[in-house]
């Protein structure tokens, strides 16, 4: 085996094929974090001629002149293969010592356990332990990150739009012809529009208390992804063109990607355009042949008491036993390389909370 540095479209062409790919692991998003200061690097192991695991990594510092490194989405790499993990984590932590870094974070797209639509445990189902295990006998350790660790998803599996449409819980499709039948129609919005979704999401993120996104990262996403087509800012409007709701989603690889939404709260309950703009792109989903439509993260395994219940249970009404089910991930990572700058990063982060 070998380690080697991989120019982008070198590790695009490995990341579009693995089965672990996610687009957080892209060259667009390495662009999106350049652009607030961090530097990107992308490397691979090389085994008979054959790239066989690759991440894209960024670094900025962040601690008396050292720096983090971090993968998002990676790295992309069978962590249950023993011996390639090992290779590629020593030589990617002897690189981070030697350019001044004092930690590596990861948080793969690798899943951990096999649970079902209620996130109940699969009897018989796949679970990952070793990958864990593999990980934390290299000195990783579970940390805390904006990654969500449990997603909720549906399955498209080849089937037409009308046999999903049936499979919807009864109100969900209800709420889909209400809006149908009360004339909203939904489109996509240009670059030159996303102020119209940025206002919906501000909006919405001061009603129920989350952080909006700047309406320049908006911009940056739309024109790094939407040259290869892999971004979309969807609008539902009234009749008389009053928007009521917007949605981004991300198409990459074999999912579409339901990231962030708003409603604006006057029109909510008359004329439910969420449920929509779900409509519209599961259908646009199964039209062009992707296999997941990734209804994106859950806050923890479902539990009815939870505040945010309802918004997992908004996601489930789309899905039936057999083709909703709850993703957990392997969770994010940290391992360090410089153990004295950790510590001393560890201890004052302590004082700081104190």
């Amino acid at each position: 085996m070998k380690f080697i540095t991989l120019e982008p479209e070198e590790f695009r062409q490995f990341a579009d094929k693995s089965p672990y790919k996610s687009f957080y692991q892209t060259p667009e998003i390495a662009e999106l974090r350049a652009q607030s200061g961090w530097v990107p690097y992308y490397f691979g192991v090389e085994d008979d001629g054959k790239i066989v695991a690759a991440t894209m990594l960024v670094a900025k510092p962040t601690f008396l002149g050292k720096s983090t490194f971090y993968a998002p989405g990676g790295p992309l790499c069978d962590l249950e293969n023993t011996a390639l993990l090992s290779f590629f984590i020593k030589h990617l932590k002897s690189y981070i010592k030697s350019h001044n870094g004092y930690v590596l974070n990861v948080d793969p797209n690798y899943e951990l356990t096999e649970r079902g639509r209620d996130g109940e445990k699969i009897p018989n189902g796949f679970n990952h332990q070793k990958a864990l295990k593999n990980l934390q006998k290299l000195g990783f350790k579970l940390t805390t990150s904006t990654q969500p660790k449990y997603f909720f998803i549906m399955e498209i599996k080849n089937r037409t739009p009308d046999e999903i449409l049936a499979d919807f819980k009864r109100n969900t499709r209800n709420h889909v012809r209400k809006a149908e039948k009360q004339g909203v129609t939904v489109r996509e919005l240009n670059r030159e529009e996303l102020n119209i979704f940025k206002q919906i999401t501000e909006s919405t993120s001061k009603r129920r208390h989350f952080t909006d996104k700047p309406l320049s990262y908006y911009e940056s996403m739309y024109d790094l992804f939407s040259p290869r087509g892999e971004v979309k800012f969807i609008l539902a409007e009234s009749p008389d063109k009053i928007p009521l709701s917007a949605a981004m989603f991300i198409t990459y690889g074999d999912e579409v990607i339901y990231l962030f939404s708003g409603s604006d709260e006057k029109y909510m309950r008359e004329y439910n355009a969420q449920y929509l703009i779900q409509w519209h792109m599961i259908k646009y989903a199964a039209e062009n042949k992707f296999k997941i439509y990734n209804f994106y993260g859950i806050n923890g395994l479902p539990d009815p008491s939870s505040k945010d219940y309802g918004i997992y249970d908004f996601k489930k009404g789309f899905t039936s036993e057999q083709t909703g089910r709850v993703t957990e991930l392997i969770g994010a990572h940290e391992l360090p390389v410089n153990q004295l700058f950790f510590r001393l990063h560890q201890l004052l982060a302590k004082l700081k909370h104190h």
